[in-house]
């Protein structure tokens, strides 16, 4: 497991994948060509994923999000050391924090 501030990255087999994964669209990359995990409302930074993948939104609220990355590739953001990935499949999730009666994301 990998985890950069408030993203999770655990590794998943293939076998754990949902049915029509390879189907699926991908989310669009940014304007400087990152896979975006996480965007920190405040600061603008990213914990992103660099190199070549796709990334897929699963469904729900909170839909955790699937990344392949079939050479590797690394996790950047501007106030975190790099995390080089090896290649294979992952599910990203964003910590989330207890509010009296509700559950929210937590924010950069």
């Amino acid at each position: 497991m990998y985890r950069q501030g408030d993203v999770l990255i655990a590794p998943i087999d293939e076998s754990e994948l949902p049915p029509r994964v390879e189907d699926a669209p991908g989310e669009p990359r940014d304007g400087r060509g990152r896979m975006v995990l996480a965007l920190g409302e405040v600061t603008g930074h990213a914990h992103a994923v660099l190199g070549p993948g796709r990334l897929l939104r699963e469904p729900g609220t909170f839909g955790p999000l699937l990344l392949h990355l079939p050479d590797g590739g690394r996790v950047v953001h501007e106030e975190h050391a790099a995390i080089p990935l090896p290649k294979g499949w992952y599910r990203v999730v964003r910590q989330r924090e207890y509010v009296p009666g509700s559950v929210r994301l937590v924010a950069d």
